[in-house]
């Protein structure tokens, strides 16, 4: 895997998607990453995560009393994870919400095989947050 792999920001106009190996100072860093993401990422999230970590290491250790798991749920955020089918012998890609994934026993226990590929948030779920 190339040092920039799954490490992008790409926009539309109503969406934002953030690759899930950018860790949070590297989204602070990013003139892609829109304005109001930042504050809230600096006013909330930064305040219980070190900011070199990543949105794939942060996710699966998200309780329901954390103030992230607060703000991703208000965001409404989608998180693209790959996860082994053992059924299907395969990975499968689903999106996932913050509340599948902290009351997922089976995504916990298998985190250390699941790659996050990405997160989505819809721009106007960032205006709910002030």
């Amino acid at each position: 895997m190339a040092e920039r792999d799954y490490k992008h920001v790409v926009q539309d106009a109503t969406n934002v998607y953030i690759g899930g190996k950018l860790s949070y100072a590297e989204m602070m860093d990013l003139d892609e990453v829109p304005f109001k993401l930042k504050t809230i990422l600096s006013q909330y999230i930064l305040k219980e995560v070190a900011a070199d970590t990543t949105i794939e290491n942060h996710i699966f250790y998200i309780t329901p009393e954390d103030m992230s798991y607060m703000i991703y749920k208000r965001l409404k955020a989608g998180f693209s994870l790959y996860v082994f089918d053992e059924k299907k012998g395969g990975y499968k890609n689903r999106e996932y919400k913050i509340e599948e994934i902290v009351g997922n026993e089976y995504l916990h226990e298998n985190m250390n095989t699941i790659f996050v590929e990405e997160m989505h948030i819809y721009k106007l779920n960032m205006l709910g947050i002030h």
